[in-house]
């Protein structure tokens, strides 16, 4: 399922609502979370399909995103503590777009306090609750693209395409710091993971009893990113959906094994065989 979240909510509560839609013990998992102010897609996986958010939660991810500059943030958005800095220069839309340009390729980020990120086996954004400020190592991210899309007053707005496990909000802050300024994120939209958009996602309220099953998106889409082999079905009944080896078919990475357009599993070449890594047939 694909589901655009609106802003004002967690992920979980998002989940939640469509959860309480479906059978009782039915698995419901997503693949990046979204921040309360960020809105945009979600990708849902149900059941079985759940063992394949791993191939999901990496993808690259596109966003758009509008910031002030002048003011910070102890959550780095909208939603932290505001505190607005004197005199603080508000940049012109050549230095911004000027500086962008070096926040671009493989960089390294600090994650925010405000972020599910573990450390000394507590989330983060619990320590900022209590005030506190624990020091963390950077971490490698990777930026596509980072583009001033429009500027107005002390309000800018940017498109981001970068790869999985990016903080945008540092990204911007970074980015004013760099400017002798500050910023902090007034709104964050996620319109694309991997091949995946937020044009054909649905909001909550679409989801209903009777349209249920009209959003379900086939396993074979989720993982559309990944090559396809096909077996035949008795190759599948007998070996795939028991998680046993085959032969190596010289891919590398991880595949999708299909047998009549169906997903049957994921595999992995290892040496002369290929190994199972997930497995959504059998029993």
């Amino acid at each position: 399922m694909l589901l655009d979240k609106p802003s004002g909510i967690t992920s979980a509560r998002a989940v939640a609502r469509v959860k309480r839609l479906l059978s009782k013990g039915t698995k419901v998992g997503h693949t990046g979370t979204l921040d309360p102010l960020a809105s945009g897609l979600l990708v849902l996986l149900l059941g079985r399909t759940t063992r394949l958010s791993r191939y999901v939660a990496g993808l690259d991810k596109e966003y758009v995103t509008t910031a002030r500059f002048g003011a910070v943030s102890d959550t780095l958005d909208a939603d932290g503590r505001i505190t607005p800095l004197e005199d603080a220069p508000i940049p012109d839309e050549a230095t911004i777009r000027a500086a962008t340009e070096h926040f671009s390729g493989e960089i390294r980020q600090v994650p925010p306090m405000a972020s599910a990120v573990k450390m000394n086996g507590e989330r983060l954004y619990k320590a900022l609750h209590r005030g506190e400020e624990i020091e963390r190592e950077s971490r490698p991210a990777t930026i596509h693209a980072f583009e001033l899309l429009s500027l107005d007053g002390d309000t800018a707005t940017f498109y981001v395409s970068c790869g999985g496990g990016t903080y945008v909000r540092t990204l911007v802050v970074d980015l004013a710091d760099s400017l002798g300024t500050g910023a902090y994120l007034t709104a964050l939209r996620r319109t694309r993971v991997g091949h995946l958009k937020v044009e054909v996602a649905s909001p909550p309220e679409d989801f209903t009893p009777e349209s249920l099953e009209t959003h379900i998106i086939q396993s074979v889409v989720v993982v559309g990113h990944l090559p396809v082999v096909s077996v035949s079905p008795s190759v599948g009944e007998r070996l795939v959906c028991n998680g046993r080896p085959l032969d190596a078919f010289g891919i590398g990475g991880s595949y999708q094994v299909q047998s009549g357009g169906e997903l049957l599993a994921i595999y992995r070449d290892v040496g002369e065989s290929a190994r199972a890594e997930v497995v959504l047939c059998g029993p």
